[in-house]
């Protein structure tokens, strides 16, 4: 047996923060890597010891193998944990690792070659008798053979990457004519990913489930299954909401998979914690869809629906230990739900948000009081942290656990819709909509859902027009503390006060509703409110400039006020809602030139498709921009002629950036 006295983790944020929990709890001195972008990001402070990657681009740091094997020996570290994501599933660096007298916390290296393509991992699964999607693998870039082959199978087609996951390197075709553009897209985005570009095709089932089984073998040839995740809810084929167990695996089918899954692990040799995917048709058959060799973003449900510390197995199974007692025996107890939190706008196609993150509290009072549910958060930001383009925009995992599976998705979603989330958009939104939705209530839920439910309609702000102008006289009240507190003299007299009727004080604030007015006075009788000249009844109990308590027509509410230059962040049991108080004499606004297409977010030109002069159509990719690691295609909104190109390939630009510019074809 070996004793790890300090392990280094080639990763960052949440996932760096939950394995360095880990080692405290096991006495373990912890070592972190950072690039130049993450220098004040707090995983590196949590850690023991950290040493810098220069440069921000995960090519230059996090996915450079001989700085991080430098960095581990530097720091004297005995092993490596890779997380998830960059490296994780690298077998060259497991070898590496091994190579240079590191233990590398992950299976062997033949079983992550071998399920780390998923051409191989097909052939594997054949052998052993696991059910998998038709498919066959991309050889070359034969136009003719490629379409035979995918007519071979049959569409719907599904592009895939070999290497890697999370959506990236996939494209679903259902139109032949398709085939060809969605092949050169999903391999530039797999090689800028992964950096392979290898691809296969597999037919498309319809309305599957997403179901996962998590396994955890030791050297001693021990495997067992730790019971289903289900992950259907998905956006770009990506997860966003996990949970165990799945409402639609009764004991006979979670014994099925079970068995599939650990056939699967013995077939390559697996030692270690790994997750083995299936789809699952309505009818109960189920296909093998890929294995992941590393710890799954989603791991936490099965750690509280079975008390076991996955990553603590992971590291005494490093060490040589055989599996604990309670993974052999494991059971489960309760309902488990997970939800992803990004910075993205899902009203906008999902583009992710960047900049400073003000605030981030998503502390659960009740989770102090103990009783028989639970609230966990593993996030990698912390109050003003800034979220930059260069990685993934997931901001935190909150889980939620309880007796019942109705009880945790009541607590996630309550927990998400109370969270302070300033500076930055969110997919929270969304998350609370879906958890309170009746079809995931009802567990009718299938990869498809948010092809049947607009995302742009479910991620609309909590807070509807009514409840973002009762936050409107919250953010007026706060403000006038802050007025007051600022005044030279008479500062404890309420900003607006006035010994005889008079004149109400104005102000404006722009929301997601349009702008609104609040006019307000306090006198002898107490407090007038008007709300865009109408009068509402009102009577401020308590007030300071981050909290403010008043019964508006009748009803008492408590209202977290938070600003940040011109912007309020308002968060109530309506909502949350970010306005901007508008100045009163407003400056001259600019105008962009008619027909630009402005950049939809700061990222990297990767493709310009068009020249001045050329004849556009509607709906025509013109610009490809890449950011935290996806691509967004900036289409011609109309037919036309392009007038202005403004930028090349490799150009960095910023948001609402003119691109292009194109004038609309007008019929004579």
């Amino acid at each position: 047996m070996t004793r790890f006295a300090k392990i280094l983790v080639a990763n960052r944020g949440e996932i760096a923060r939950r394995i360095f929990r880990t080692c405290r709890t096991m006495g373990i001195s912890t070592v972190a890597v950072y690039s130049d972008a993450d220098r004040l990001a707090p995983f590196v402070a949590e850690a023991d010891e950290a040493l810098e990657l220069p440069g921000s681009a995960p090519s230059d740091t996090y996915l450079r193998q001989d700085l991080i094997i430098e960095a581990a020996l530097k720091a004297g570290a005995q092993a490596i944990h890779p997380g998830y994501g960059f490296l994780a599933e690298n077998a060259g660096f497991a070898q590496a690792c091994t190579d240079a007298g590191l233990y590398f916390i992950g299976p062997p290296p033949s079983a992550m070659a071998s399920m780390g393509s998923k051409v191989e991992a097909r052939r594997i699964m054949l052998a052993a008798g696991v059910p998998v999607v038709p498919g066959v693998e991309i050889a070359g870039r034969n136009e003719d053979a490629i379409a035979g082959a995918a007519t071979d199978i049959g569409y719907p087609i599904l592009v895939k990457a070999s290497a890697g996951g999370g959506g990236k390197g996939m494209r679903i075709v259902r139109d032949p004519a398709d085939l060809q553009e969605s092949i050169v897209s999903a391999a530039r985005e797999a090689m800028s990913a992964f950096g392979d570009d290898t691809l296969f095709l597999e037919r498309y089932i319809e309305e599957p489930r997403h179901i996962e089984i998590q396994v955890l073998s030791d050297t001693q040839g021990n495997v067992v299954s730790l019971f289903e995740r289900e992950c259907s809810i998905q956006r770009r084929h990506q997860k966003i909401i996990e949970e165990s167990p799945s409402p639609a695996v009764d004991q006979y089918l979670r014994n099925r998979l079970g068995r599939a899954a650990t056939d699967a692990a013995d077939a390559v040799g697996y030692v270690g914690a790994g997750t083995v995917e299936f789809l699952l048709e309505p009818g109960g058959e189920f296909f093998f869809l890929e294995m992941n060799t590393r710890l799954q973003v989603e791991h936490p449900v099965t750690e509280l629906i079975t008390g076991i510390d996955l990553v603590r197995a992971q590291i005494r199974i490093a060490e040589g230990h055989p599996l604990d007692p309670e993974a052999l025996e494991a059971t489960a107890r309760g309902h488990a739900i997970e939800a992803r939190l990004y910075a993205e706008d899902p009203r906008h196609d999902f583009l992710p948000t960047i900049g400073t993150l003000h605030r981030f509290n998503l502390a659960d009072e009740d989770s102090a009081w103990g009783g028989p549910s639970i609230l966990r958060v593993d996030s990698g930001v912390e109050d003003g942290s800034e979220v930059s383009i260069h990685y993934d925009p997931m901001l935190a995992k909150v889980i939620a656990h309880a007796p019942t599976r109705s009880e945790a998705a009541g607590r996630l979603a309550a927990a998400l819709a109370r969270a302070e989330i300033h500076g930055l958009y969110t997919n929270r939104e969304l998350l609370v909509r879906i958890l309170r939705h009746p079809e995931f209530l009802t567990g009718r839920t299938d990869t498809h859902f948010l092809d049947r439910h607009d995302p742009a309609l479910l991620g609309a702000p909590l807070a509807d027009p009514g409840s973002e102008r009762l936050h409107a006289i919250a953010a007026a009240l706060a403000g006038q503390v802050e007025a007051r507190a600022a005044a030279s003299v008479l500062t404890t007299i309420p900003s607006g006060w006035r010994n005889s009727p008079s004149q109400l004080q104005s102000l404006t604030f722009r929301g997601d509703g349009g702008e609104i007015t609040v006019g307000y006075q306090f006198n002898r009788r107490g407090l007038e409110v008007c709300l865009g000249g109408d009068p509402v009844p009102a009577v401020l109990r308590t007030c300071t400039a981050s909290s403010v308590q008043v019964e508006i027509d009748g009803v008492l509410r408590v209202f977290s006020t938070h600003r940040v230059g011109d912007t309020w962040y308002i968060d109530s049991v309506l909502g949350h809602s970010a306005l901007i108080e508008l100045p009163r004499f407003p400056e001259a606004t600019k105008h962009e030139e008619p027909g630009s297409m402005l950049s939809p977010m700061p990222g990297k030109v990767i493709g310009v498709s068009v020249g001045e002069g050329d004849a556009v159509s509607q709906g025509q990719v013109l610009v490809i921009i890449e950011a935290m690691k996806m691509e967004h295609s900036v289409r011609s909104p109309s037919d036309g002629t392009v007038t202005s190109v403004r930028v090349t390939q490799g150009d960095q630009v910023e948001a609402d950036e003119v691109l292009i510019v194109v004038a609309e074809s007008t019929d004579e």
